[in-house]
This record gives C-alpha cells, structure tokens and sequence, in this order.
C-alpha cells in the first residue's frame, strides 16, 4: 500500500496539486503493478523560509539513504 508525500514551497493551485496527485498514482500503479485503490498521496505547502528546517535539514540532509533522486541544489542557510 504505497503513500506517497509531497512537499511543495507553498503557491501551487489545487487543480496543480490534483493533478499532480493523479499522475503520481498512475505512475506508481503502473510501475509497482498495484491497485489504484491501494495508493494514496499527500501533499504538504511548505512556507516560504521554512524549506530549510522543514524539508532539507530533515528529508534531504538527514536521510540520504533515503533519496533515489537527490536535488541539485544546495539550500542557502
């Protein structure tokens, strides 16, 4: 039963983040042979000024081993 969050900098529209939603459920339906109804997804608006603590210290700089798909970025901060 695959749940899948994303976490956004906030200002995407609902229609967006639905859309967004559905094309990840397609994608893990097709890609790991699950029902759809076994899916779920999340959606997190992050603050402006808070991906640093909310998001990169914690998911990204804190869990490496956890990220099949790394940013290129490096926050400022």
């Amino acid at each position: 039963m695959p749940h899948v969050v994303v976490k956004l900098t906030a200002g995407r529209t609902e229609e967006k983040k639905a859309e967004l939603a559905n094309a990840l459920a397609k994608t893990v339906v097709t890609i790991l042979g699950c029902e759809d109804s076994a899916v779920s997804v999340g959606i997190e608006d992050i603050p402006n000024g808070k991906w640093l603590e909310r998001v990169y210290d914690p998911d990204i700089r804190d869990k490496p081993e956890t990220l099949y798909k790394k940013p290129g970025y490096r926050p400022a901060g």
